[in-house]
């Protein structure tokens, strides 16, 4: 069963989605999307498998303790244990603005939520994940790869990137895996414009000639949960469909 920080948004969902179709249960949290939450539950429940929405500011580290005590209790009443399996690291928000004008509120706010988050996070979870469990942290192309404005988020990801090797290393003797999948330009339900326009210039971009799809991330995680994926730890899969080779 695996702990889903930001399981609401499309790219969240389908995540949650995917892991369901392979018969594993889902704790998942959201942040203020309450009602696509329980949607997303709905649809998990109607897949057969259990799943709870529970809410989470991940940006907001002092709330860290009052959250497990939370899904302590739901993990024995709801699922019958007080372990879970795998993290999965999902939360984020977007932002674009040119470095020279990027303010220390905006700094500060990419990395409460894209690095101090994923660190304590991850930190607390330790004592409820099983020994042999999976880190799953997402981060982004941009971390290989450069565009104007994305200075503070690409930051971020990429201090994402180092932190999961140091987590494979680390947690390796409980037989714990971590790795880093990185997403591309994503389109449906998330921070980018969606437009006509904004999909040809990212399609041109990508080798394999179209735009990201929710659809094209989740099944990635999904695989990193299964026995199959056991062998790989410490590794950054980058799933952009090729972009900018």
């Amino acid at each position: 069963m695996p702990l889903l920080p930001a399981a609401a948004g499309n790219r969240g969902k389908n995540m949650a989605l995917s892991l369901a179709r392979k018969g594993i249960d889902i704790v998942l949290t959201y942040h203020s999307q309450q009602a696509e939450a329980a949607a997303t539950v709905a649809e998990i429940e109607a897949l057969g498998r259990k799943a709870v929405a529970l809410q989470l500011n991940t940006a907001e580290t002092g709330s860290f303790d009052a959250f497990y005590t939370q899904l302590t209790s739901t993990l024995h009443v709801t699922f019958g244990t007080d372990r879970f399996d795998f993290l999965i690291n999902n939360a984020g928000t977007g932002l674009t603005v040119p470095f020279a004008e990027t303010t220390e509120v905006q700094f500060e706010e990419m990395l409460n939520v894209h690095l101090r988050g994923v660190f304590f996070l991850t930190q607390k979870a330790l004592p409820f994940l099983q020994d042999g469990g999976r880190i799953i942290n997402i981060s982004s192309g941009v971390t290989r790869y450069s565009f104007a404005g994305a200075s503070a988020y690409g930051i971020m990801k990429g201090a994402v990137d180092v932190f999961t090797r140091y987590l494979a290393l680390e947690l390796g003797a409980r037989g714990i895996a971590a790795n880093v999948v990185a997403p591309g330009a994503v389109f449906g339900g998330g921070a980018m414009p969606d437009t006509p326009e904004m999909r040809t210039y990212v399609a041109q971009m990508t080798a394999l000639g179209r735009v990201g799809l929710a659809d094209d991330v989740g099944g990635v995680v999904a695989f990193l949960c299964t026995e199959e994926a056991r062998w790989i730890n410490g590794q950054r899969i980058e799933v952009t469909g090729g972009m900018m080779l």
